[in-house]
């Protein structure tokens, strides 16, 4: 299986990025690290390795960028206003350094997305924002509802930053459409502390008429053994 490490200086945050690459040829997949995860999380926790099958076989390229959580959502000692500022320089650098590098580098304009824990929020935000992107959505154990970083604080880019509020309101059939294309998985269990986010989003898309696998195992919770054996299972359903 083919490794890659990728460093740049983005002029949307200011700084320099990391990113590890894995496979020589497929389907690109972003996968987005946890809270206080890093680029190289996804390889160390074995979810790479999860997948190995269908990297070594050229029908996944899997992108793992780094995080700046620490830095935007995490960051109490700044205003909650900055913490979303700082989420969007971030959302920025995916949309136009990394999703024009896999574009050049894959060939394919629309890409997949993952995330475990909060990296699920930062999958399904930049899916259901930017769905003519997005081909798939694979959330595991996913957490949504970023209002517990901004302790009562709001404005017009936590709305649009918020998935479960955000989407309860989308009327836009552009947005629709294209999110209605989507393959979209939401993977939990039974003893995952998030299950009760993964069913509200399930019934938020319900009730948008937005198919989706709400996959929720029995005797799984929140952690890396149970997401390592949704990954490969998900990555398997692509088709393209």
């Amino acid at each position: 299986m083919t490794e890659h490490y990728h460093k740049w200086y983005s002029n949307y945050l200011s700084r320099e990025f990391s990113m590890l690459a894995f496979g020589h040829a497929g389907f690109p997949v972003i996968i987005f690290p946890t809270s206080g995860g890093r680029y190289y999380e996804a390889k160390d926790r074995g979810l790479i390795d999860s997948a190995k099958s269908l990297v070594e076989a050229g029908k996944i390229r899997i992108y793992c960028p780094d995080s700046i959580n620490n830095l935007s959502w995490y960051n109490y000692s700044i205003h909650p206003a900055d913490r979303v500022k700082t989420h969007i320089g971030y959302e920025n650098l995916i949309l136009n350094d990394l999703f024009n590098f896999i574009n050049y580098e894959t060939g394919y304009e629309r890409m997949g997305v993952a995330g475990c824990s909060f990296g699920a929020y930062h999958a399904a935000n930049i899916a259901f924002r930017h769905p003519d992107k997005i081909s798939y959505l694979f959330c595991m154990g996913g957490a949504y509802d970023i209002k517990q970083f901004i302790m009562g604080y709001y404005d017009d880019n936590c709305y649009f930053n918020n998935p479960p509020d955000y989407l309860s309101n989308l009327n836009d059939e552009w947005y629709l459409g294209w999110i209605r294309k989507m393959g979209i998985i939401l993977g939990t269990g039974e003893w995952d502390m998030c299950l009760a986010e993964n069913i509200r989003l399930s019934g938020l898309l319900n009730a948008k008429n937005i198919s989706h696998w709400l996959d929720l195992r029995l005797v799984a919770g929140h952690d890396w053994p149970w997401w390592k054996q949704m990954f490969p299972e998900y990555l398997s359903k692509i088709d393209n």
